[in-house]
């Protein structure tokens, strides 16, 4: 999985912030997850994971609400999608989604969070590569893949978002009501996929 120098940085951080930038990301991969229940009808499982999402970013928003992480990542788990032999491309995204996820439901249930943030970054950049290196059937070491121009995009989004949460001067749930909104704005996934209502 490819390695961003920014998750040594991202791991200094306070651990609310640390499940910001990791819910940023996964808001980011939403879409992914989004267009590959379209293609299958499966309108509960968007549905399934739009809520689990919310609640991470309720988590974030209101002191000391009460959400049972552990039934959540039961809920995610009977989500995420089988690989078959006829599967569309979009499956491999689909399931990075979950599992980045997962990731933050595993912060909050184990207390951890330096690790779980950093697989969270280097999973939405290996669902960049792989995405490139599928579309044009080319298979790159990990090396290759940073230098990727949209691998490079996503690391200079990743960065942006670091610089906003070690900014002091940042209030609280100023900057979480501002990235939330910044990214569902924009509708579209870490590799273009638009959401379309």
């Amino acid at each position: 999985m490819i390695k961003n120098p920014i998750q040594l940085r991202i791991a200094k951080l306070l651990v609310w912030k640390q499940r910001l930038f990791m819910v940023c990301l996964c808001e980011r991969m939403y879409p992914n997850f989004i267009y590959y229940c379209n293609l299958q009808q499966d309108e509960q499982s968007a549905v399934g994971y739009k809520k689990i999402l919310d609640l991470i970013w309720e988590s974030l928003l209101v002191e000391n609400v009460k959400i049972n992480f552990d039934l959540q990542l039961e809920k995610l788990e009977s989500l995420i999608p089988v690989i078959k032999e006829d599967s569309p491309y979009m499956v491999y995204p689909a399931i990075d989604a979950c599992q980045a996820l997962s990731e933050i439901l595993h912060s909050y249930i184990s207390g951890e969070i330096d690790e779980h943030s950093a697989k969270v970054s280097s999973i939405s950049a290996t669902t960049v590569a792989e995405f490139e290196m599928t579309k044009d059937n080319i298979e790159l070491s990990e090396d290759e893949q940073v230098t990727l121009p949209s691998v490079i995009d996503e690391f200079d989004l990743q960065w942006e978002i670091f610089r906003l949460l070690s900014d002091e001067n940042n209030e609280m749930l100023d900057l979480i009501k501002g990235l939330k909104m910044d990214i569902r704005s924009a509708e579209t996934s870490n590799i273009g996929v638009f959401l379309s209502n």
